[in-house]
């Protein structure tokens, strides 16, 4: 219904040249382009902070999304380093793969930047949390639009485990939302159908 198999490894990512096949064929499946978080129930342009409380308020719809084997372990996961405070956005475990997640949320177009700061990030979670027996962190940017060629550019230096997705919270424009039944109007639709066994026109 929300065409999940071909979002699923959608996302540009370096995956292949940093893992050995098998290992990349894992990670890259989790990867989907776009994310769909119409059951946010946002519209418009917002800000970073409001779309990433409405993903951790509605957490279990937000683990659906991202695919089987996730849990999460945290918003705004602090780590200091040299008195220097730093906040990951969301931070999730996969229980199958045996790795940490780094989620960063960017409402606007990609920047090279931000590869830099989630390549960070991802250093950070390598550094403080990952075990023996886990595999590398993977950092997975989630942005509102992005420029193919300069996220691979931007992922072709680095040497953590990365990928870029967008993400949409919209499936049709206001317009054409406006000139649809509304709720109220679908379910009387239905409820008379059930009823009588007949569609009304």
């Amino acid at each position: 219904m929300n065409n999940t198999m071909e979002r699923t490894g959608a996302a540009p990512s370096n995956f292949s040249r940093q893992l050995p096949g098998p290992d990349s064929e894992l990670a890259q499946q989790v990867a989907k382009d776009p994310y769909t978080f119409e059951f946010l129930g946002l519209s418009g342009r917002v800000a970073e902070r409001d779309l990433e409380q409405a993903l951790t308020d509605r957490i279990v719809e937000t683990l659906h999304e991202l695919g089987p084997g996730f849990a999460f372990v945290g918003r705004q996961v602090h780590f200091e380093v040299d008195d220097d405070d730093y906040y990951i956005d969301l931070l999730f475990f996969h229980v199958e793969q045996l790795r940490y997640f780094v989620v960063e949320l960017k409402t606007g177009k990609f920047q090279p930047e931000f590869a830099g700061k989630l390549n960070f990030y991802v250093a950070l979670v390598d550094d403080k949390l990952k075990r023996p027996a886990h595999s590398a962190t993977v950092g997975i940017l989630i942005c509102g639009s992005k420029n193919e060629h300069s996220v691979r550019y931007s992922l072709s230096w680095s040497g953590s485990l990365m990928a870029v997705s967008t993400y949409t919270y919209e499936s049709l424009p206001i317009a054409e939302k406006k000139a649809l039944p509304g709720e109220d109007e679908l379910s009387a639709a239905f409820e008379q159908i059930t009823n009588t066994g007949n569609p009304s026109t």
